[in-house]
């Protein structure tokens, strides 16, 4: 333990909802840096990952299938289509939305995110199992869906 944390009086250390906050802060800290070193944006990553496990979508269904609030889906839309990793094209079913489609190019940086990403979840948990690390994964996921059924979180990014 550094002596930071020794520092801190053991109330606090002994609070899950804290340790957990400040675990949080570190990973987006280390996941947004990764992710700017290589010109590319959290939400970039997670629009890229819906279409190429789920397919094309309109701008909403993907807002749905990733979190983020419409009004942000546009600019990271935007911000994709200007690098050429999606298209956007009228959907013949209802000529009032939008399709984004996955490219060529934005599979390749699907995979390249990918890797760069995996590599940030090895540095996070390094000091911790695989099994570990799988049974930690369990258990923010179970408490994920409790509070997204029970109307208390927001997924935002």
């Amino acid at each position: 333990m550094t002596d930071d944390l020794r520092a801190t009086p053991a109330a606090l250390r002994l609070l899950p909802s804290r340790t957990l906050s400040l675990v949080a802060m570190h990973a987006d800290r280390l996941v947004n840096e990764g992710l700017a070193a290589v010109d590319a944006r959290k939400w970039h990553y997670a629009a890229l990952v819906a279409l190429r496990e789920s397919g094309p979508a309109s701008q909403a269904e993907l807002s749905r299938r990733t979190g983020i609030y419409r009004s942000d889906m546009v600019a990271v839309i935007n911000e994709l289509a200007e690098r050429g990793f999606v298209e956007r094209a009228p959907d013949p079913a209802d000529r009032r939305r939008n399709v984004i489609t996955l490219t060529p190019e934005g599979i390749q940086q699907v995979r390249r995110l990918h890797t760069l990403i995996a590599s940030l979840q090895d540095e996070l948990f390094a000091p911790l199992s695989q099994p570990e690390r799988e049974q930690l994964s369990g258990l923010l996921t179970r408490l994920l869906e409790h509070h997204a059924r029970s109307g208390s979180s927001s997924e935002q990014g």
